[in-house]
């Protein structure tokens, strides 16, 4: 296992596992997070080894947001924004052509919920508190959620979510599409192992083609995407 300052990494077989390490702030989500997830996620990108990735968190909660007490203490607007530029986490996990499984607990706030959606399937222990606060903290998600939240829950559920910063629990979530599975805390990371394995054991080939066809495919046109379809299972 390699440990960052604020993620564990390691491997077990053709599954990469990071985890969520700042505990004692129920692993908010702070700039070393974001630094270290950058290099985490370059690491499971560049592993041909690597199948599956599957993304849980230390400790109480998955993951309770952005870490507010970072706010304002970059040098100026300008060069936070250019850090984010050069480093597009949240691309480059949106742009993974593995399966990325999340199991989450506690809370699961702000960024956590980006990340869960940015993923492809999630577990969730039935005691998980979802939110998206943003709006009502006198901003915008900045993670992607104003774009995937809809795609799963619709616009309108999107908007009471994002607009109202109601906390919600794992079964709505999963009605809303946002959870794959609810279970028991006690089953989760056994149950999100489970998955994980499952899928590293498919073909890679067929999981990237299969990722792509659903997502490049979603907002196209029918007869344009079924041809993507079969371009993309030619190809394999």
């Amino acid at each position: 296992m390699s440990s960052f300052a604020a993620l564990l990494y390691e491997k077990q077989g053709a599954v990469a596992h990071l985890s969520l390490n700042r505990p004692q702030a129920l692993n908010a989500f702070s700039v070393q997070m974001r630094d270290d997830l950058a290099e985490a996620l370059s690491a499971v990108s560049d592993d041909p080894e690597v199948r599956t990735l599957l993304i849980t968190g230390q400790g109480r909660a998955f993951c309770a947001g952005a870490d507010l007490t970072e706010f304002g203490t970059a040098p100026s607007p300008v060069a936070a924004r250019r850090v984010r530029w050069e480093r597009d986490i949240w691309g480059q996990l949106w742009g993974l052509n593995i399966p990325v499984v999340t199991a989450v607990h506690g809370c699961c706030i702000g960024s956590g919920l980006e990340i869960v959606l940015l993923g492809d399937l999630c577990i969730a222990a039935e005691d998980t508190s979802f939110a998206m606060p943003e709006v009502q903290l006198g901003m915008i998600p900045a993670a992607g959620g104003s774009q995937t939240l809809p795609r799963y829950a619709g616009s309108a559920a999107a908007l009471d979510l994002l607009l109202t910063g109601r906390s919600f629990g794992a079964h709505e979530a999963q009605r809303l599409h946002l959870v794959t599975r609810v279970v028991p805390q006690a089953a989760l990371l056994d149950t999100a192992w489970a998955l994980a394995r499952q899928l590293a054991a498919l073909d890679r080939r067929l999981v990237a083609a299969a990722k792509q066809a659903l997502r490049d495919g979603r907002d196209l046109p029918l007869e344009v995407a079924l041809a993507l379809e079969d371009r993309l299972g030619a190809a394999v």
